[in-house]
């Protein structure tokens, strides 16, 4: 296949971040290594194609549309920070993604507001000071679990928090979580 990562995921140069996502999806789902005729090597690079596509999106782009006010001048400043960061394989749920995404709903009640989903595989939440940012979460299946990408996006003028200190934050809450609660 072709090493540019447009072509691997079949996007145009002016994708969105939504498109992006789906075509990464589809392209997961044909080549999964669990399905018939798809392999570890074919999702690596997948994987590395959305990541190179991503950041080019991250260099160039405002927000995606509706998680806030576009960036201002003050958006290059050092207390503003990034507007978007994304983290593919941020962590690990030791459960198929229909049960992974029902805990990830309890754990979001607690961490922020959900404003959107698509179960079993997105799940979007604007999340509650100290961690204020819009965060989605994408979880592919993954042989008898699930890896839960993160993406973070401003809300406002404050940029976002750190992503290890999120995927940290829904790590810690999934955790606490008893046997006897999740779902």
């Amino acid at each position: 296949m072709a090493d540019d990562p447009y072509t691997l995921l079949g996007v145009p140069r002016g994708v969105t971040v939504e498109e992006l996502r789906a075509a990464r999806r589809r392209a997961a789902l044909r080549n999964h290594p669990d399905k018939e005729g798809g392999s570890t090597e074919m999702m690596r690079r997948i994987n590395a194609a959305f990541d190179a596509v991503m950041a080019d999106l991250e260099r160039s782009g405002p927000a995606p549309p509706g998680v806030g006010p576009p960036p201002t001048e003050a958006a290059g400043t050092a207390r503003t920070g990034a507007r978007l960061m994304h983290d593919v394989a941020s962590f690990t749920i030791e459960a198929l993604p229909a049960a992974a995404f029902e805990a990830l709903l309890v754990v979001a009640t607690w961490l922020g507001e959900i404003v959107d989903d698509d179960p079993p595989y997105r799940l979007d939440v604007v999340l509650a000071e100290p961690l204020t940012s819009w965060c989605r979460l994408e979880l592919l299946p993954d042989a008898g679990a699930s890896t839960v990408a993160v993406t973070l996006a401003a809300v406002d003028a404050g940029g976002v928090p750190d992503i290890d200190v999120v995927r940290d934050a829904w790590v810690a809450a999934l955790n606490s979580l008893g046997p006897a609660e999740a779902p």
